[in-house]
């Protein structure tokens, strides 16, 4: 590789001479001298150097030169003296120029080229954002004992939930995507108490949504051993927490960028009972309504000083069937949703754990236990009181960001009309 210096490092290297590489974000071209502005992952660098042809605009190049300080540079320090190598030119201009500080272009022109515009910085940061939420969602989860597993995402039955599904031809056999790791993290608790997964999942609605996708990262944790909802409550509670601070920690560029404030996690944070929820909204609907989540948001933060807000017992006829009813109220689960910033955000709850409650549940959505056989096997064999979470990572960003658009959180977006780049 390259030896290299990045642009962040160059107030280090002052009076030496270094070798930077990275894209040609800018050229500037006065009377008697140039200005070339190259762009690596850490930040911009300028280099000084005499009047003459510069390479265009995303020429991959590596510049050697001497650190010396320049109150106009970024970073407070540029390259003098330089030698330029071309490492490789583009063939077309971009489809809108990178260096300006505002993106020239509407969200369809983005999407359309998204390998080159999410090199603009202020199209980068949301995903900055996102890796540094990940990167705490895990660092949060190994430090309370869980492990990584990861899931297949090719399966042979369409039966975790109402949602339309993929079907794919598996070797001449009917398959599916799958639309969540459920079934499997409900078995790896067997394994390991407490596990969590970072992964793709599927869902075939056709929802032409701000807010919804075909494929999405979903951040799914299962925990071994509670007493009820309000243990799995308190994990998501910490995993917030930790994924607000890695953010803070990892992303502080891309935040000041986006001009983005992050809430704070609430050492306890609020929840009100789908019955209270229903008060609250003078609603009695089985389900919340995109405008009570609103609502409901705002009066957490008028109330409680909260941008999160736990909705918990939602009917049981809203919930999967794996669902752990409600023992002191009929009809009711233990099943919980959390908002922010008026969007629902989280959908977990405590699961039912033994075998002859499975069967029931099913037998009371009319249903046998044939195609089911694979995921059974698990509570035939004995498995603990449990429950847990899943987290869209997109919507996350979202809400972080501000975004209007949840394909402005994603790299590459699957929905009803876009399967490339």
């Amino acid at each position: 590789m390259i030896s290299r210096v990045m642009s962040a490092e160059l107030a280090e290297h002052a009076g030496q001479r270094v070798t930077i590489a990275g894209w040609v974000h800018r050229r500037r071209r006065l009377k008697s001298v140039s200005f070339l502005v190259v762009r690596d992952r850490t930040g911009l660098a300028q280099t000084v150097t005499a009047a003459g042809d510069l390479p265009p605009e995303e020429s991959v190049v590596a510049v050697t030169g001497t650190v010396t300080a320049g109150p106009q540079a970024p970073g407070g320090f540029e390259l003098v003296s330089p030698e330029i190598e071309v490492l490789a030119e583009p063939c077309a201009p971009p489809p809108f120029d990178l260096y300006r500080p505002v993106v020239g272009a509407g969200l369809p022109t983005i999407l359309d080229h998204a390998p080159v515009a999410l090199r603009h910085p202020l199209l980068r940061a949301p995903l900055e954002i996102s890796a540094a939420s990940v990167a705490g969602f895990r660092e949060t989860l190994d430090r309370l004992g869980f492990t990584e597993i990861h899931t297949p995402k090719i399966v042979g039955s369409a039966t975790e939930s109402g949602a339309n599904v993929f079907g794919i031809d598996y070797f001449g056999r009917p398959a599916y995507l799958a639309q969540s790791p459920q079934f499997y993290k409900q078995a790896m608790v067997g394994v390991f108490e407490r596990v969590y997964e970072v992964g793709p999942v599927f869902r075939a609605e056709p929802h032409d949504t701000v807010r919804h996708l075909a494929q999405y990262t979903s951040l799914d944790a299962e925990l071994g051993f509670v007493r009820d909802h309000r243990d799995v409550m308190a994990v998501l509670r910490e995993a917030v927490a930790g994924m607000l601070e890695s953010v803070r920690h990892r992303a502080p560029e891309a935040l000041a960028l986006l001009g983005v404030t992050l809430p704070d996690a609430p050492t306890e944070i609020p929840a009100v009972h789908f019955t209270e929820a229903q008060r609250l909204t003078s609603s009695d609907e089985p389900d919340l309504s995109p405008d009570q989540e609103r609502w409901l948001s705002e009066w957490a933060l008028r109330e409680h000083g909260s941008e999160f807000l736990f909705v918990t017992g939602y009917p049981m006829s809203k919930r999967p069937f794996y669902t752990h009813p409600d023992p002191d109220l009929p009809g009711y689960s233990n099943g919980f949703d959390l908002l922010f910033r008026g969007l629902e955000l989280v959908t977990g709850g405590q699961r039912l754990h033994r075998h002859d409650d499975y069967v029931r549940a099913l037998a009371d959505r009319g249903e046998g236990t044939e195609a089911y056989e694979g995921y059974l096997q698990a509570f035939r064999y004995g498995m603990p009181p449990h429950g847990g979470f899943a987290l869209g990572l997109e919507r996350w960003t979202a809400r972080l960001t501000g975004a209007a658009n949840i394909r402005q959180t994603t790299a590459f977006p699957r929905d009803l009309h876009r399967l490339t780049p």
